[in-house]
């Protein structure tokens, strides 16, 4: 069992930079690919990124590569989301999520811990 919980949203203007935090209890989070997701209101949610166990190997949304790094900490067992360059587009509740193995995946189908969330606002 892993239980996240993520930390770091908040209010930006357009440009500005937020980091968000998402930190695990159990066993299992450092042999676990681990991933951001966002969900605006009245869309689906969508994949932003994801990290393998190692922290070697990490995979980005294109709407988000270039502004945003995702990184892990095992020892920890933190894993965190550098956002920069935010657009109001980015506005979402941003949710991490642990998947079933080691390899850095997009598919939410994948990843069976979420957090509860976390509400990011970029004001134009």
């Amino acid at each position: 069992q892993v239980q996240l919980v993520e930390s770091g949203g908040g209010l930006v203007q357009a440009g500005g930079s937020l980091r968000l935090s998402c930190a695990a209890s159990g066993r299992t989070f450092s042999t676990s690919a681990m991933g951001w997701f966002r969900q605006a209101p009245g869309k689906e949610r969508e994949f932003v990124a994801t990290i393998n166990w190692s922290g070697t190997g990490t995979y980005y949304a294109d709407s988000v590569k270039g502004r945003f790094t995702i990184s892990r900490d095992n020892a920890k067992k933190t894993m965190y989301l550098q956002m920069s360059s935010l657009k109001p587009e980015d506005t979402a509740v941003y949710y991490c999520a642990a998947a079933r193995f080691g390899n850095a995946n997009v598919k939410r189908d994948e990843y069976d811990y979420w957090g509860q969330g976390t509400q990011v606002t970029v004001s134009s």
